[in-house]
C-alpha cells in the first residue's frame, strides 16, 4: 500500500488531509515538527512527503535540504500559507518537486500527488525477485519456480514488502503499518493470519519467523 507522511501541525489540515487521503486508498501517517518529519521520511517507508514550511523545531525548508543532503529521493510536496514568490523559489530550489498554496482543493492536492508518485515510480524498478520468488509490480502477478500464483491484493502487498527487504527482520508493527495502514493494535494477529496465507503459496520455508523480533525473506 502506498504510504503518505504528513507534516503539518494543524490538527484540522492534517486531519482533513489524512481522511481524504485514506479514502483515496493510501496509508497515511501525521508528524507535527520538523525533526519529527526529517526521522519519518528518512526511514524509507514512505512514498511522499506532504511538507507544511511552518514546522515548530525546524521548518519545512530545513527538512526538505537534510533529506536532499542525505541523498533521499523522496518526493515532496510542500503546503502552506506561505505563497510568496521567494517561497516558492525557495522550495523548488530546495529540493521540493511541487507547491500548494493554502488554500487549497483537496482534489488538486490528490491529483498532484498522484502524479509525484507515479512520477519516482519510473525510476524504480519494476520487477522484484529472490532465488524461486518473483513479482511483477506493474502486472501485478507473482511467480513462485517459474510458476503463476494467485495472490489477494492483501498478500501481493505482503509479499513485495519482504521483497523490498530480504533477509531483513520485519516487526509486526512494521508490517501492519506498510501493508495496512494504520497502528498496530497489540490484541490483532492480522499479520500472523496472512503470514500464514503467503507461506500457503510461496513456500513455509521461504518466509522465517525471528521469535520475539517478526519475519524474516530468507
Amino acid at each position: 500500500m502506498t504510504g503518505i507522511l504528513i507534516a503539518e501541525d494543524e490538527d484540522r489540515i492534517s486531519s482533513f488531509i489524512e481522511k481524504g487521503l485514506k479514502s483515496a486508498g493510501f496509508a497515511t501517517t501525521i508528524v507535527r515538527t520538523g525533526p519529527d518529519a526529517l526521522d519519518f521520511a528518512s526511514t524509507g517507508d514512505f512514498d511522499l512527503l506532504v511538507l507544511d514550511l511552518g514546522l515548530p523545531g525546524f521548518d519545512g525548508h530545513e527538512v526538505t535540504r537534510r533529506l536532499r543532503a542525505a541523498g533521499l529521493k523522496l518526493p515532496v510536496i510542500i503546503l502552506t500559507a506561505r505563497a510568496s514568490t521567494d517561497d516558492v523559489l525557495a522550495s523548488l530550489e530546495g529540493g521540493a518537486n511541487d507547491y500548494m498554496p493554502k488554500p487549497f482543493r483537496f482534489d488538486e492536492l490528490l491529483a498532484r500527488i498522484r502524479l509525484r508518485i507515479a512520477e519516482s515510480a519510473t525510476a524504480l524498478p519494476s520487477l522484484l525477485s529472490v532465488p524461486g520468488l518473483e513479482l511483477d509490480l506493474l502486472s501485478r502477478r507473482a511467480r513462485v519456480g517459474g510458476q503463476l500464483v494467485d495472490l489477494s491484493a492483501r498478500e501481493f502487498a505482503l509479499a513485495e514488502e519482504f521483497l523490498r527487504h530480504p533477509d531483513q527482520v520485519l516487526s509486526r508493527e512494521q508490517l501492519l503499518s506498510r501493508v495496512w495502514g494504520y497502528d498496530f493494535d497489540p490484541g490483532s494477529n492480522v499479520v500472523d493470519v496472512y503470514v500464514g496465507y503467503l507461506r500457503q503459496k510461496v513456500g513455509a520455508a521461504r518466509i522465517e519467523t525471528v521469535r520475539g523480533m517478526g519475519y524474516r525473506l530468507r
